[in-house]
C-alpha cells in the first residue's frame, strides 16, 4: 500500500483534460490544486478498503481518483475570499491567489463535474460493472451534496460569531468533513462487491476517523505553525468559531481523539485479512503534525 501514493498521483494525471488551448487557464487551475501534494487519505481508503474486501487497487483507481477530485474542489472553494478566504494551502498560495477567483471557482467546478466522469469513465465500467458504477455516483452525489459535504459547510458559515453546542459541531463535521470519508471507505467496498457486514464495519470506521481527524485539525489550529501546517493558523479564532478545542479544552479533544481511533482500529475487527495499514493510518491521522 505504501506505494499507492505514487500510483494515485499518476494516475490523477490521466483524468485532467489533455490539449485543451482554448482552456488552459481553467485546465491549469485544476491541475495546480490537484497535483499540490497532500496526504491523499480518502484515495488510499477506497484502495485499502477495495484490497480489504478482495478486490483490487486497479479496479477501485478511477473511484480513489474522483473522491480527490471532490476534496481537492471542495479546498479550492473553502479557500476563496467569500468562504474562509485563506492565502495558503499546502504551503503553496492558494488557488485564488493564482488564478484569480472566478478561475479559481470555475477550477473547483471543473474537477467536480470530472469526478463524475471518472466514475462513469469506460475505464472504471470495464473494470467494476455499469451497475457498481452507477451505485458509485450516487454515493458520491449524496456525499458531497447538500446532506453531505455542502450542508456541512453552510452550517459551518452559518455558525460564525455563534457558540454553538458540541452536538451541533458534531453534525457538522459528519457532513462536512465525515461524508467523504465515508464515501472513501464504502466505495472501496462497493469496488470490491462487498457485504453487507464488511460495508457497515467500513461505515464505522469511517465515522470514528472522521471526527478525531476534525478534532485533531481543531487542535492543530491552536497548537501548530503555519510553516508546519502548511495553512494559516488561527482562522477559526479569526473568524469567531466554535471548535472542540474552545468548547471542551485540549486535554479532553487529546482523549477524544485516543477513543474515537481505538475504536476506529476495533471496527475493523470483522475482517479476517491484513488491517495493518488501515490501523497504522488512523494512528497516523491521530498523531499528525500537519
Amino acid at each position: 500500500m505504501t506505494n499507492d501514493v505514487s500510483k494515485i498521483e499518476q494516475e490523477l494525471l490521466t483524468y485532467l483534460p489533455q490539449g485543451n488551448e482554448p482552456v488552459k487557464t481553467l485546465v491549469s487551475s485544476m491541475t495546480y490544486s490537484l497535483t499540490a501534494g497532500g496526504k491523499r487519505v480518502r484515495p488510499l481508503l477506497v484502495l485499502s478498503f477495495a484490497e480489504l474486501c478482495g478486490g483490487s487497487a486497479e479496479a477501485a483507481m478511477p473511484f480513489a481518483c474522483a473522491i480527490e477530485m471532490i476534496h481537492t474542489y471542495s479546498l479550492i472553494h473553502d479557500d476563496l475570499p467569500c468562504m474562509d478566504n485563506d492565502d495558503l494551502r499546502r504551503g503553496k498560495p492558494t488557488n485564488h491567489k493564482v488564478y484569480g477567483e472566478a478561475a479559481a471557482l470555475l477550477g473547483g467546478n471543473g474537477l467536480l463535474t470530472h469526478a463524475f466522469e471518472a466514475v462513469l469513465s469506460e475505464k472504471a465500467v470495464t473494470l467494476n460493472g455499469a451497475d457498481t458504477c452507477v451505485k458509485a455516483g450516487r454515493l458520491l452525489a449524496q456525499c458531497a451534496g447538500v446532506n453531505g459535504m455542502l450542508g456541512g459547510q453552510i452550517i459551518d458559515l452559518e455558525s460564525e460569531n455563534k457558540q454553538v453546542s458540541v452536538e451541533r459541531l458534531r453534525i457538522m463535521d459528519e457532513k462536512k468533513t465525515g461524508a467523504l470519508i465515508r464515501a472513501a471507505c464504502l466505495l472501496g467496498c462497493l469496488s470490491a462487491g462487498a457485504t453487507d457486514g464488511q460495508m457497515r464495519a467500513a461505515e464505522e470506521y469511517a465515522a470514528h476517523i472522521g471526527l478525531a481527524f476534525q478534532i485533531v485539525d481543531d487542535i492543530l489550529d491552536v497548537v501548530s505553525d503555519a510553516e508546519t501546517l502548511g495553512k494559516p493558523i488561527g482562522s477559526d479564532r479569526e473568524n469567531n468559531k466554535s471548535t472542540y478545542v474552545s468548547l471542551l479544552g485540549i486535554e479532553e479533544c487529546r482523549r477524544l481523539s485516543r477513543e474515537l481511533t481505538d475504536k476506529a482500529i476495533t471496527a475493523l475487527s470483522v475482517f479476517d485479512t491484513d488491517i495493518t495499514f488501515l490501523s497504522s493510518l488512523a494512528l497516523s491521522l491521530r498523531d499528525r503534525t500537519n
